[in-house]
């Protein structure tokens, strides 16, 4: 993972210095956009940089030049997928912070999330008006700036690339990807409110669509293409890194879930429980439906997604949803996932050292307590 840990700092660096140029342009306009600068910098100064390692693995999967090439490889050889890791971080941090808009989150990292941050700004300031709408309106035009960045950091990158084809063939993942999350964050937001008019027998199958489009080809399967795409994937280089990123992808998303209903809050920054008020409808909630006895299903229909639930409430769903066995369910298809995507490594026409390092990944994207 060493050359890992000198990716995240190349990501870092370029994200800084990327920063540093857009906020020479907000300071040009006014010095009242100085929070939109600290909180982007906010925003995209830590994370776990999965994306960003998925999108390097993807183009040293397929340039396959070797852990030893890596150091003296120049600068300008890897400007174009260290640009596309890094939009990817800020494509990220916009979905984060539209996310926590969309949930009424408080938090993000164990911090205020963007618009409480707003919020506060407004309420310190005195201004006129009401802060939490002023918190959501500032919010919103930050995550579509950084969105909009995003965009322009990924064609810094490809415009560097001497290979158009291969410009393009990465433009147009990442613009698939944009398409498929936005259209997956809209299928959770229906589920949470359009669930009571779908048959018992449709859950399951409506949590995994969500699933598959608001997380898994998002977080795993297109950062992969797009560096794939970068170094000149042939469509078979590219049908391996989708067969092994989607149902890694899920595995990943299956994990997140458990952390949202069990996670320590200490170690996830988000408060314990956090999707059952949020009513997530997830494939771990579809489960526990399938198994509950009515009375017991029809407790956790009313609880779900009550903001104000507290410790004791709680506490109560997190063991009936574990005591019916989701949880173990869960675990068991998490297994299934991982085990199908990582056998994909073994005959996939991508590079040895690549392939054990998405093996490694494959194991650390989904074990993770946050």
């Amino acid at each position: 993972m060493a050359h890992g840990s000198r990716l995240v700092d190349l990501v870092h660096e370029r994200i800084e210095d990327f920063l540093a140029e857009r906020s020479s342009i907000l300071r040009s306009i006014s010095s009242d956009l100085e929070p939109l600068d600290a909180f982007s910098r906010r925003f995209l100064s830590g994370g776990k940089r999965f994306r960003a390692l998925f999108c390097y693995w993807g183009w040293e999967a397929v340039r396959a030049r070797g852990f030893d090439a890596y150091a003296s490889d120049g600068e300008s050889d890897r400007f174009p997928v260290v640009s596309a890791a890094s939009a990817l971080e800020l494509f990220h941090a916009a979905a984060l912070v539209h996310d926590d808009i969309i949930d009424s989150s408080d938090t993000r990292r164990g911090a205020p999330s963007a618009h409480r941050l707003f919020e506060q700004l407004h309420d310190d300031s005195g201004w006129a008006g009401s802060a939490p709408g002023f918190g959501r309106a500032s919010a919103i035009l930050l995550g579509d700036l950084l969105l909009g960045w995003s965009d322009e950091l990924l064609d810094e990158g490809l415009s560097a690339l001497p290979d158009r084809a291969s410009a393009r063939a990465a433009r147009a993942e990442f613009v698939r990807m944009r398409t498929e999350v936005t259209a997956g964050q809209y299928l959770d937001v229906l589920e949470e409110r359009a669930w009571l008019t779908k048959p018992d027998s449709e859950q399951r199958l409506r949590a995994e669509r969500v699933i598959v489009y608001k997380a898994a080809k998002y977080s795993v399967e297109a950062p992969l293409t797009i560096g794939g795409a970068i170094a000149g994937a042939t469509s078979a280089q590219l049908e391996s890194l989708r067969e092994f990123g989607l149902p890694l992808g899920i595995a990943y998303q299956l994990r997140d879930d458990l952390l949202g209903v069990f996670g320590d809050p200490d170690v996830t920054g988000k408060p314990s429980g956090d999707d059952l008020r949020e009513g997530k409808r997830t494939v771990l909630i579809a489960i526990a439906r399938e198994r509950l006895a009515p009375g017991q299903r029809r407790l956790l229909d009313e609880l779900l997604g009550d903001p104000e639930l507290d410790a004791e409430q709680v506490g109560m769903l997190q063991s009936t949803i574990r005591q019916c066995g989701a949880v173990d369910e869960i675990e068991r298809i998490i297994a299934e996932h991982v085990a199908r995507a990582t056998a994909v490594l073994a005959e996939a026409p991508l590079s040895r050292d690549a392939r054990a390092e998405l093996g490694s990944l494959a194991k650390a994207v989904t074990r993770r307590a946050h």
